[in-house]
Order: C-alpha cells, then sequence, then structure tokens
C-alpha cells in the first residue's frame, strides 16, 4: 500500500469562485500549497490584483461577476489560456448575505441570493464539465452553511440558497458520477474572518452564543475551509461524492 504524507493537486488547474479574501482565498492558498495552478475570481479589481501578488506564480485573477455569462465564459478562458490545461477543479465559493426580516425582503435581493448561490454556481459546473468528461474527469465544490441545516433569523434568502445547495450537490452527482465528475460541498461553521470579527466585536454577546453552541469552543479559520477543500478534491477523497462536509467545531450536531 502505498501512503502518501498529504493530498496533492499537483499540476491540476483549478478555479475559485470569489477567491479575492477569506475563505476563498484560504482554498486558493491551500490548493497551490497543495501543488494546483489556481484561477481566482470576483468583481472588485484592487482585491483580486492584491491576492494574486500574495499567492504568487501559481495564480491568475479574473474580474469578473458569477451572475454574469460574459464574466463567466471569462473567468474559464482566462484560466485555460494562463495555464494551458483544462480546468478540472471548481469551488463555487462566491456569494454574499443579506441580512433583514423576512417580511422586508424584496423580491430582487431574494432572486439574487438564488441567483448567486445556485444559478451562478450551476452554470459553471454546467460550462465546466464537458471539458472534465474529456480530461478523465473532475471535482467541483460548492459551498454550503451551517444556515443549510438550521433556522437563523433575518438571512431567510441566504438560507433558501444555501439549502438549495445541497439538493443540486445530490442532483449533479446523480448525473455526473459515472462520467468521472466529483461533486461535494462543505459547509463551513463559524469562521474568524476580519469580517466576522469585526461583527463580533461589536456584538460580544453573538460572539458567546456561537462558541456556546460550538462544542470545540472555539471560531474555525479560513485555513480549515482550505485543508478540507484539498482534501475532497484530492484523489485521496477518490470513493467520496454526493457529500457535505461540516468543518464547524461540531456546531452542526445541534445540542
Amino acid at each position: 500500500m502505498n501512503v502518501t504524507s498529504s493530498p496533492s493537486l499537483q499540476d491540476r488547474v483549478a478555479l475559485v469562485t470569489g477567491g479575492g479574501t477569506g475563505i476563498g482565498l484560504a482554498i486558493a492558498q491551500c490548493m497551490i500549497d497543495a501543488g494546483a495552478k489556481v484561477c481566482i475570481s470576483g468583481r472588485r479589481t484592487e482585491v483580486i490584483e492584491k491576492a494574486v501578488a500574495q499567492l504568487g506564480p501559481s495564480a491568475h485573477g479574473v474580474v469578473g461577476d458569477v451572475n454574469s455569462p460574459e464574466g463567466r465564459a471569462e473567468m474559464i478562458r482566462g484560466a485555460q489560456e494562463q495555464f494551458g490545461q483544462p480546468i478540472t477543479l471548481l469551488v463555487n465559493n462566491a456569494g454574499h448575505q443579506h441580512k433583514q426580516e423576512a417580511t422586508q425582503v424584496s423580491d430582487e435581493d431574494f432572486d439574487t441570493m438564488l441567483s448567486t448561490h445556485i444559478k451562478a454556481g450551476f452554470a459553471l459546473s454546467r460550462d465546466l464539465a464537458p471539458g472534465m468528461i474529456e480530461a478523465g474527469g473532475g471535482s467541483i465544490l460548492f459551498l454550503a452553511s451551517m444556515a443549510s441545516f438550521m433556522g437563523v433569523p433575518h438571512i431567510v434568502g441566504y438560507t433558501t440558497a444555501k439549502t438549495a445547495v445541497l439538493g443540486l450537490v445530490r442532483s449533479l452527482t446523480a448525473d455526473w458520477s459515472s462520467q468521472g465528475i466529483r461533486v461535494n460541498a462543505i459547509a463551513p461553521g463559524w469562521i474568524s474572518t476580519p469580517m466576522t470579527d469585526e461583527a463580533f466585536a461589536k456584538s460580544p454577546e453573538r460572539r458567546g452564543k456561537v462558541l456556546s453552541r460550538t462544542p470545540m469552543g472555539k471560531m474555525g479559520t479560513p485555513q480549515d475551509i482550505g485543508h478540507a477543500a484539498v482534501f475532497l478534491c484530492s484523489d485521496q477523497a477518490g470513493f467520496i461524492t454526493g457529500q457535505c462536509l461540516c468543518v464547524d467545531g461540531g456546531a452542526s450536531i445541534g445540542f
């Protein structure tokens, strides 16, 4: 039996949407550390340029909106032209929250949540799947959430979209697994990022509530999600598909 010390993504090409900051940036860095060449995308030029400089020569950046067909096409074209290989790893990470009481949420706000988290991720997966099949297989990851499993107040659109992610993962698994494409999700728990740290600094009671329902009693790091992404995309997870891995310190057990 050959046992490797760590999962490898050597010489594979990945596209990570929303890869300029936070969890997306950590996933990109961990994939590069595992040997991949990574294209990150996002809507803000300065953020993408800064992230690419941080990630180094194995990174490429494309500025574009996942909700735009033209933006998605440019992400695919840019990655494949930069690295001269098909994209065989896709991380559908781009997303955002809209916090508002449900009776105040507009149709437009609700539609935007579904478009960003579901429609855009499906469209990129659909457009990349033929190339993955031709290349002999690939791996697609979606970012789910604790909101995929539990009711959280004032984020009805986000909760609906992140719950739908799990159905999309199951459906694409049924369609593509026999053709060599594995489809999985990661559900992060409460992760320490500049945005969450700032929010908790303004609301210590909320931080206390989060930690009280997390059995490990601490926040996770973006790198925790990055390492899980590398594993799920690697050959060491070759018999894992259609699953959602909760990386949450135990929060989803719902005690």
